[in-house]
C-alpha cells in the first residue's frame, strides 16, 4: 500500500508516516518512481507505535524497543528502560499535581481575598501598583 493508504487505514499524517520512517520505526520499499510502498503489517506497525507514543515514551525510546517487539524477546535491558520511562512519567505527574495544587491556592485566594494577601482590604485603599479599569 502507498504512504497515502497507510495514512488514511491509521489516522496518521503522512508526514509522521515519513518522520516513523526517518527514526526507523516502520520500514518501506520504494518502487521504481521512488514511492514509499508498505506491507499490510504496517498498519500494526503505526498503531503500536501511536500507543507508545500515546504511553508517553518519545521516539529515541520507542526505537530501542521495537527490536525487543519484532523479536517478541524481553531483554533486561528494555524492562529497565520501560522502568526508566515509567519513573519518568512518574516525576512528571508529581511537578503537575504540585503546579495544580499551586493554581488552586491562588484561585481560591482570589474568591477569598484576605488582608493576608490583599494589600487593598489591609488599608482600605488600593495599592499604587494597582491597575485601574476605566
Amino acid at each position: 500500500m502507498r504512504i497515502g493508504d497507510l495514512a488514511a487505514r491509521t489516522g496518521v499524517s503522512v508526514r509522521s508516516l515519513r518522520y516513523y520512517e526517518e527514526q526507523g520505526m516502520l520500514a518501506s520499499t520504494r518502487t521504481g518512481s521512488g514511492q514509499r510502498t508498505y506491507g499490510v503489517d504496517a498498519v500494526d506497525r503505526v498503531r503500536l507505535v501511536q500507543q507508545l507514543f500515546a504511553a508517553g515514551l518519545p521516539s529515541r525510546t520507542i526505537v530501542q524497543l521495537l527490536p525487543c517487539v519484532d523479536a517478541g524477546v524481553a531483554t533486561p535491558e528494555s524492562f529497565a528502560l520501560l522502568v526508566q520511562e515509567r519513573d519518568r512519567i512518574t516525576a512528571q505527574l508529581a511537578e503537575l499535581t504540585a503546579a495544580r495544587d499551586r493554581l488552586d491556592e491562588v484561585i481560591h485566594i482570589s474568591e477569598h481575598p484576605t488582608p493576608e494577601h490583599c494589600p487593598t482590604l489591609r488599608t482600605g485603599r488600593p495599592s499604587p501598583d494597582a491597575v485601574v479599569a476605566a
